[in-house]
């Protein structure tokens, strides 16, 4: 299996007593984390502004490691990442027509995680909506529409995107209707995503690589995070309080998108520390006593970032 990080032993023993640490402290069982850690070395290849070449950029390949990085787990809103790369291919390819509106779901889904804003994307992308059952014809065509976004993605070829599943709209009460009948009555078409392709795909916005150089810098500023001063509002969520940015040292450049349900707390970040050492960092947690734990996912990036400064290589 051919990753587009290069396996590091010495990362690899940082993460696992990293997650020895976290599991331990927060009773987390071995099947309740997973985790994807790329370290980047000099010279950098990530925000550069899209310096270099798509062939050039996947050929030189980060030092990373990851745990249970294969494991398909429902993503929350994390998938809004791939349904923001999708919504710029498409308008790269000229599939569907730029407009204020579609630049302004996009922005109201990556920073602000909106539902209904994604709802209006996926509508744009597979060319559906949703709405009351359908019979069995119409439902037939309906299904292989909202398939078009997997059957992208497939092409790319990845490694890492080997089984995942990116047709769901994400919900607050759930779904109805055609909705409800396609994820299936044991919502066995669920979304599904590893750390490893969801930490690919940010390596490759991060690159400037992702549809092109300008639209990867486009995407990758709508997931700029600013640590707030002061905590949320309770049962509020900013996307950077009790998730991984909230783990790293002031004056870290932070680019992320987080998820979570009752069931799953999520987070996928490219940083910055504030020495200059980019990483990425993605993890998925689940359980529903450790969705509501704003301390889990804060403390396996400060151990990350430690472990970042020791194994950082001298430029």
């Amino acid at each position: 299996m051919t990753l587009f990080f290069t396996p590091d032993p010495a990362l690899q023993t940082a993460l696992d007593q990293v997650l020895d640490q976290v599991r331990a402290e927060f009773a987390l069982t071995p099947t309740q984390i997973a985790v994807t850690w790329v370290l980047y070395d000099p010279p950098y290849i990530t925000n550069t502004g899209g310096a270099l070449s798509a062939t050039d950029f996947w050929q030189r390949q980060p030092r990373g490691a990851s745990y249970r990085g294969v494991e398909l787990i429902y993503p929350a809103s994390v998938v809004k990442l791939f349904y923001l790369v999708a919504a710029h291919e498409w308008l790269e390819q000229g599939m569907i027509p730029p407009s204020a509106e579609i630049d302004r779901a996009l922005k109201d889904m990556i920073v602000d995680s909106s539902n209904d804003a994604t709802s209006l994307v996926v509508d744009m992308l597979s060319g559906t909506t949703s709405g009351p059952e359908l019979p069995p014809g119409p439902f037939e065509t309906w299904c292989h529409q909202r398939n078009i976004i997997n059957r992208f993605f497939q092409s790319l070829q990845w490694t890492e995107l080997t089984g995942v599943n990116l047709n769901q709209k994400p919900w607050g009460d759930g779904p109805y209707g055609r909705e409800r009948a396609f994820v299936g009555e044991h919502y066995e078409n669920r979304n599904r995503l590893t750390t490893n392709a969801v930490a690919r795909l940010i390596h490759s916005i991060a690159g400037g690589v992702a549809v092109s150089a300008a639209r990867s810098q486009t995407m990758l500023n709508l997931m700029q995070r600013l640590v707030p001063s002061a905590p949320p509002e309770p049962g509020e969520e900013d996307q950077v309080t009790g998730f991984l940015g909230a783990g790293l040292p002031p004056g870290t450049a932070l680019y992320s998108k987080a998820g979570y349900t009752s069931q799953v707390r999520h987070d996928a970040v490219y940083f910055e520390l504030p020495n200059g050492t980019p990483d990425l960092l993605v993890a998925f947690t689940e359980g529903r006593e450790h969705s509501k734990n704003r301390d889990i996912l804060p403390r396996l990036a400060g151990l990350i970032s430690q472990a970042t400064t020791r194994l950082k290589p001298s430029a």
